[in-house]
């Protein structure tokens, strides 16, 4: 159960950051998909979307978790914030809220009444960085974190997308996850599929669908529905 939980909050925030140095320069297909998610970057404010986070596990077994919901992000000169309300999991009934505000990762199980939270502290920042990852991030400013690579056109549901990979500069950054590929609609300059490997060969491919960008957000969308009886742990580490 504990398993199940983590894996939850990582789909959401695992920390790390992305990007590349001299390929942004010179790969004029690179270049342009990075240019154009600069462009979205700098007026986004808000996004809703459906998504199916596919959660693979190779090794020691193999197992499959597959969660689908509406995630909503909000940013402003403050903060950003970001809510994931998951309906189903593996195609059972299973009311779960993921909530990003004020430098925490809180997980909301009504079955249960009970939230799990986790502080960010100091890593802040980076959990913020990989949230906006292909959703209101510029993209040029991956190569602080990241080298990046053009890899090819795809198509995704029927959007013709361009395929980036993305390597973590850091150790710490590439223990978690060593190669993350994103597929960006240059179009809006976002992502709306991404896949996060981990040193095991386990990964998360997550799709994004009905995509709504800086429109207004429902209202409560950033708010644990919690009762009176609600009970919260916070592990540590």
């Amino acid at each position: 159960m504990r398993l199940r939980v983590r894996r939850v909050v990582w789909g959401v925030v695992a920390a790390a950051a992305l990007a590349s140095q001299a390929p942004a320069q010179a790969d004029p297909s690179l270049d342009h998909v990075l240019t154009q998610m600069d462009i979205a970057a700098k007026d986004f404010h808000s996004l809703q979307a459906a998504f199916v986070w596919d959660q693979r596990t190779v090794a020691p077994v193999e197992d499959e978790d597959i969660s689908k919901g509406t995630i909503y992000f909000q940013r402003d000169s403050k903060q950003v914030k970001m809510s994931a309300d998951i309906t189903t999991v593996n195609g059972e009934s299973a009311p779960k809220t993921v909530l990003f505000a004020d430098g925490e990762v809180n997980m909301y199980t009504p079955k249960t009444d009970q939230v799990t939270r986790y502080k960010t502290g100091k890593h802040q920042g980076e959990v913020e960085g990989f949230l906006l990852l292909g959703f209101g991030g510029r993209g040029h400013d991956l190569s602080n974190s990241y080298d990046v690579k053009y890899l090819e056109e795809e198509k995704v549901d029927g959007v013709n997308t361009a395929k980036l990979e993305l390597v973590p500069k850091s150790d710490k950054a590439r223990n978690q996850f060593p190669r993350i590929l994103l597929w960006i609609d240059p179009e809006r300059g976002i992502s709306i599929q991404q896949q996060l490997f981990q040193p095991d060969g386990n990964y998360r491919l997550a799709k994004y669908s009905k995509i709504v960008i800086n429109q207004k957000l429902p209202d409560g969308v950033f708010k644990l529905k919690t009762t009176p009886k609600t009970t919260t742990l916070a592990p540590q580490g």
